[in-house]
């Protein structure tokens, strides 16, 4: 009897534990599905900024605005704690991130004021663009080296 007891309380422990689960991998989705959508953008950018691919001032000015809005996204429920890398399989989100919360802040923000800040310039010429997507890039590899695992 005391087996199905215990068999019992884990069925339950699951079966309310499965909505919090759910509920966070939808999260790491959202969150990937937000860094793919940066991806495309810089693609873009990256590639005309590098001479990849030629320069076009409304395309470059559109990855800029999206990427600006992008990062506008409220982000409060695409990071909860426990969806680190060492929990889940399908991230790569560094536990560091929850454990440094304010400067994983900071670097997001630093990351917001670059994309302003390359919206404002990315239609005025490749000249305008470099250096603008450079600045940008450096905040991505700032957070991406201490908060994001290696593939």
């Amino acid at each position: 009897m005391a087996f199905f007891k215990v068999i019992s309380g884990a069925a339950l422990a699951v079966a309310l534990a499965a909505p919090a689960l759910a509920q966070d991998m939808n999260a790491v989705q959202a969150r990937q599905g937000q860094f793919k959508l940066y991806g495309h953008n810089l693609a873009v950018l990256g590639g005309m900024a590098q001479g990849r691919m030629d320069y076009d001032a409304e395309m470059a000015q559109t990855a800029a605005d999206n990427m600006f809005h992008l990062t506008r996204h409220d982000q409060s429920r695409l990071w909860p704690e426990g969806t680190d890398s060492s929990a889940i399989m399908e991230t790569r989100a560094k536990a560091e991130i929850w454990e440094n919360l304010d400067d994983f802040t900071a670097k997001f923000v630093a990351l917001q004021e670059a994309t302003a800040a390359l919206q404002g310039v990315a239609g005025n010429g490749l000249d305008a663009l470099r250096p603008a997507v450079g600045a940008m890039g450096a905040t991505c590899g700032a957070c991406h080296e201490v908060y994001r695992e290696e593939s």
